[in-house]
């Protein structure tokens, strides 16, 4: 049977963070296209905000938040029951969380599909470059039936980590990040006067770390402007004090700028919050530490930074950028350098501005593809690059509808990591079979409905707040008086 004629109409998504989110609602419409999309946030700390989720620029049929018990609940009722009408009949679920999460909600599922079953193709993957916990991270996320990989490079990590811990490797699927693309850098712009040169500091929540360096980054970025009046400098903002993505941010940059004098940041300097792609928009040099905005950029043709006034060191996440001539330290773009991307780690990366480079490298090596190999003039070749992705989803649809697919089998198991496992397990409410804890009452139970659901919202948010504050204030300052 033609794996052409298994076209999803539904497909979830379970997200716990604004990018999450982004990334996995992108993700699934890139592999599903034209199917009706549902959205469910985890219910955490770094639950995204209305704000938040607006500034992602994507939208769902249905978008709720909810707990990791209830979305099982939901798609995978205990026998006897059905699901809802809103969950019932998804084709594919995706699951857009940290690892941990993603390897409880697959046990918690496997729990309810003990046998073969018709049921949603599970898929997971990364939201960005992989470059920490590349082992930690993939063995919390097998199990899925596709384990997505954002370029070819990422595929022959993951397959190798895999066959190196005797684990099963065919659910690796190449595709690409699914919010590349955009029009085309263009530097004529600039020359022609319809703006002046923007350098865009694209800043992240965790990386670096410590007060003193984010401090140090910010000096140069408003010397930066200072040094060059013809220029405008943006520094691109992930949220606003209070806000939480998917990593912790305690000194936020807006509070550094703040306590800076006000007449030394000059009229050239300003922050920027708002949509990635956009800003991209109108982008002349993209500069950042490590962020995955490097890769949009270098997609478009955006001339790149990846710093290196702090080092090339792996707690920064910029030795991920080796090899791909970016590199490049405040001075050099104080003095009018650019750097000069290398094509070839452009295309292993899956990012090249060249369509054909792009498309085909996400299938090269694997055997699959949409059939001519060659693609299309004019296709859009981060599209092209999920050709593989989409086709092994409809197979396996295929194979749900009429035999079944097997219960979702993790690498961890009681048996096989009975010191690790059950902690895991205990902190999404589970035991270590993938089953309720006794005494655990789900926080987005219907039983809670009116009154009593309001006053937990309502304690929900304060303890969050509590706790961002914690993070944000109380900690930092903990730490320098044990410093003292």
């Amino acid at each position: 049977m033609p794996v052409t004629s298994a076209a999803p109409r539904r497909v979830a998504v379970l997200a716990d963070s604004d990018t999450r989110w982004k990334w996995g609602a992108l993700t699934a419409r890139r592999l599903a296209p034209g199917a009706e999309l549902h959205g469910y946030l985890l219910r955490g700390r770094a639950t995204p905000s209305a704000r938040q989720l607006a500034e992602t620029g994507v939208s769902a049929a249905v978008l709720r938040e909810t707990s990791l018990a209830g979305l099982v609940e939901e798609v995978a009722p205990e026998a006897g029951r059905e699901a809802s009408g809103e969950a019932a009949g998804y084709d594919l679920l995706l699951l857009a969380c940290v690892g941990h999460t993603v390897q409880a909600a697959l046990h918690a599922l496997a729990r309810r599909w003990p046998s073969a079953a018709h049921r949603p193709v599970l898929a997971t993957g990364y939201v960005g470059v992989v470059y920490e916990k590349l082992v930690q991270g993939l063995l919390l996320r097998h199990g899925a039936d596709l384990v997505l990989a954002n370029s070819p490079h990422d595929a022959a990590r993951f397959r190798e980590v895999y066959r190196g811990v005797g684990a099963e490797g065919d659910p690796v699927t190449p595709c690409a990040l699914p919010f590349l693309g955009g029009p085309r850098h263009d530097p004529g712009a600039v020359g022609r006067g319809e703006r002046p040169f923007r350098v865009v500091f694209a800043v992240q929540p965790s990386v670096p770390e410590t007060r003193r360096e984010r401090g140090y980054l910010l000096d140069r970025a408003v010397a930066h402007a200072r040094r060059h009046p013809e220029r405008e400098v943006l520094l691109k903002l992930r949220s606003r004090p209070g806000e939480h993505t998917t990593h912790v941010e305690e000194v936020p940059y807006q509070r550094l700028v703040d306590k800076l004098p006000g007449s030394s940041v000059p009229d050239n300097f300003r922050l920027a919050y708002g949509r990635m792609d956009e800003v991209l928009d109108t982008t002349d040099l993209l500069v950042t530490v490590s962020s995955t905005a490097a890769l949009e950029a270098l997609c478009r043709g955006i001339p790149t930074a990846v710093l290196t006034d702090l080092g090339i060191r792996e707690p920064l996440g910029n030795h991920y950028y080796a090899g791909s001539g970016c590199y490049a330290s405040w001075d050099r773009l104080d003095d009018g350098g650019l750097p000069v991307p290398d094509p070839r780690w452009l295309a292993d990366q899956g990012v090249s501005p060249d369509p054909g480079a792009a498309g085909g490298g996400s299938a090269e090596g694997d055997g699959e593809g949409d059939g001519d190999g060659e693609g299309n003039a004019g296709e859009d070749p981060v599209d092209r690059a999920f050709a593989v992705a989409r086709a092994r989803l409809a197979a396996l649809m295929v194979r749900s509808r009429h035999e079944g697919l097997p219960p979702p089998a993790p690498y961890y198991t009681a048996r096989t990591a009975p010191g690790y496992l059950p902690g895991l397990l205990a902190r999404h409410g589970l035991d270590p079979k993938g089953e309720p804890l006794p005494g655990y009452r789900d926080p987005g139970a219907a039983a809670g409905r009116g009154l009593r659901a309001a006053g937990r919202r309502l304690a929900h948010r304060t303890a969050r707040g509590a706790y961002r504050v914690a993070v944000q204030r109380v900690a930092p300052a903990v730490r320098r008086w044990g410093r003292m």
